[in-house]
Formats: C-alpha cells, structure tokens, sequence
C-alpha cells in the first residue's frame, strides 16, 4: 500500500511537473525505440486528500515513463495515458497496491501509436468529468444496468430501446453506432436536460441504453437520469473501447460506424471502413480531425489532405495570413488574450461553410 501522506520536504525536493517540450519528449521516444501503450480508465472513489495522491503517482509514473492526461479529484480518478510496454507489469502493480484501483479495468487501444501523448500532466480537479451535477442531490451509486457487446448489440435491435450518444459533436460526427440519437452539444453536461427533455415522455415504456467513448460519462449519467424517473437505464460497459475489443474477440457482429474520437495525439481510431463526415472546407468525404496551426486559435476542426495543403492547416483565410506572419508578431496579436484553448469552440466557426451538426 502506497503512504499519500508525504511530508512537505519531501515534496519539494520532488520533481511534480514537467521540463521536457514535447519536442524533446518525442526525440526521446524516437531514440528509445520502444513500443509503448496508450491506455485509459477510471473510478469512481472517495479520494480524501487528491493533491497528495496526485503528487505520489506523478513521482511514482515519471520513473515508469508514463506519459498521459489525469484528472484527480475527491470523487475519482480519470486517467488515459502512454507507459512503455516494458513498464507494463510495473505500472499495473502500482495500480493494484492501490485498494479501490486493485483490478481496474484498463482500456487497451484499438490502435497504437507511441506518441499518443508526449507529457504527463496530473490534475486536481473539482469533478474528473465535468458534468454540472450536484451529486448531494442523487444517488450516484445507483447506476445502469451494463451492458457487454453481445447484450448491447441485442437490447438496441429492440424496438423499445432508444439509443443516446452521450458524447460531444465533434466527437459523434466522425462515428457513432447505428440509429443512435446524437446531441448536438459541446460538452456532457449539456446533453444532458436535453436528454431528459425530449425523451421525458419514455420514461417507463422504453429501455434507455447509453454509450460513450470509455464507459465514464455513462457511469454518472446513468444514475441521474435514474434519478430523474427513467426506469430501465442501460449503460455499454467500457464505452465504445471495450466493445470494439469484444467484437473483435468473439467475431460479433460490429455495430459501430466510423471512427471513435480519443483524446490524445491520435485524434481518432478507425473502427469501421465507413467514412460518414465530410471536410469542413471543402465538403470532400473525410474524418480526419486537425487543430488549426495559428496558436492565436488551434480550432479542432475535419480538414481533408488537399485543404490541409492549400491552407497551411489552418481553419480559415484569416488565420492563415495570420500563421504567416513572423513569430513576434503573431505573439504580439495574442497578447492579453485569454488563451484560446480556453475559449475555442471545437469544430465551431462561420469560417467552416461544410460543418455538419448533427
């Protein structure tokens, strides 16, 4: 069993942060030459002192090479991350010393690249999903009923299933599982009392079957909208992850369109051959999800190879004169604004003539 309860000494003689840009970082992993994996998980638990046990595992996963994003907070633990596959059996032992992460699943990728994520950043947080919930007024614990791929694939063939995206736009647009209803939102918490709103009216007489891309969102949805009245609630066990792992596994039958959106450097995994979103500035069949390359924006955005060309991959005209100013003045444009990943709306723009909302 790790000790959380480190002294202050000891924590300011410890590196809890990193030195190295992501250049460095992926000259480094060039000159490893190691496979590494991208993972993720998470869980729901009581964290009494989350700054404490986010510093132990910075130290403990900087000398495994875990690279990757966490969010920390007093209900939990978000992790998806990159660790050496040497590192492996390491790291899942440091996960098991940990009592309420003994076991944990671990969502393996579908697709593997070493530079999924090139630092590693631990954060506390207030809440390790954002959901807008104020879980002193539900039950969080009383969740969905989970489901396994083969159980999925049978209840939404059902006529009394309504199947909701729990996802964002930009992430449901690239792929999603076939018939499924797809909010057009920006983020979990607003898709929310939408939800509730126009399938208010289903409440007892349809099964309400859930998904996103890990499991997480799901986990916490599924107790509200049980607390909100809905009386057969259904949740896809492991997300969108663990079901392709399934019906890769047991030869089912693939229910999943597309592409799953991930959040690290690969953008996206292919899950299906189907491409079903367009480039958003040209209206080319694509599913290929870039940021614009002027800092001052970094707009997440469907750029096709020939747009990525004629526009330096940047979202718009306005920004590519911009990109092609020298460096001290494009600082100079950004100073004393609010840092635009803070503000940009994902595949959000009147600069995209092509963007599909779903």
């Amino acid at each position: 069993m790790y000790n959380f309860a480190l002294s202050s000494q000891t924590l300011y003689s410890m590196q809890l942060y990193n030195t190295l840009s992501a250049m460095e970082r992926a000259k480094m992993i060039d000159e490893a030459g190691e496979r590494r994996l991208t993972l993720s998980f998470y869980q729901y638990h009581y964290i009494a002192d989350p700054v404490s046990f986010r510093n132990e595992l910075f130290k403990n996963w900087s000398e495994l090479d875990v690279l990757g994003r966490i969010y920390i907070a007093h209900e939990g633990i978000n992790a998806q991350l990159s660790v050496p596959a040497s590192n492996f059996n390491q790291f899942k032992a440091q996960l098991d010393d940990i009592d309420f992460l003994k076991g944990v699943r671990l969502n393996i990728a579908i697709e593997q690249d070493d530079k999924s994520f090139l630092k590693l950043t631990i954060k506390v947080r207030s809440k390790i999903v954002a959901d807008g919930l104020n879980d002193d007024t539900f039950d969080v614990t009383n969740k969905g009923i989970h489901l396994k791929a083969s159980e999925f694939n049978k209840l939404i063939e059902s006529e009394d299933t309504i199947l909701v995206d729990m996802r964002n736009h930009y992430e449901s647009e690239i792929g999603h599982f076939k018939g499924a209803i797809t909010p057009d939102v920006d983020t979990f918490r607003d898709s929310l009392p939408i939800i509730e709103e126009e399938l208010g009216a289903y409440k007892d007489s349809k099964n309400l079957v859930m998904y996103c891309t890990g499991g997480i969102r799901c986990e916490k949805a599924s107790a509200y909208f049980k607390h909100k009245g809905f009386k057969n609630v259904f949740q896809l066990e492991g997300g969108i992850i663990e079901y392709v792992r399934q019906v890769n596994d047991q030869n089912l039958e693939n229910k999943f369109i597309g592409k799953n959106f991930v959040f690290d450097e690969r953008r996206a995994e292919r899950v299906s051959e189907d491409i079903i979103a367009q480039c958003h500035q040209c209206g080319e069949p694509c599913d290929t999800h870039t940021n614009c390359a002027n800092d001052g924006c970094h707009l997440l955005f469907i750029q096709c190879s020939a747009c990525k060309e004629k526009m330096q991959n940047c979202c718009s005209d306005e920004c590519q004169e911009i990109y092609n100013l020298p460096l001290d003045e494009q600082k100079k444009l950004r100073k004393g604004k609010t840092k635009s990943n803070m503000i940009f709306k994902k595949g959000r723009s009147s600069a995209l003539p092509y963007k599909n909302c779903l």
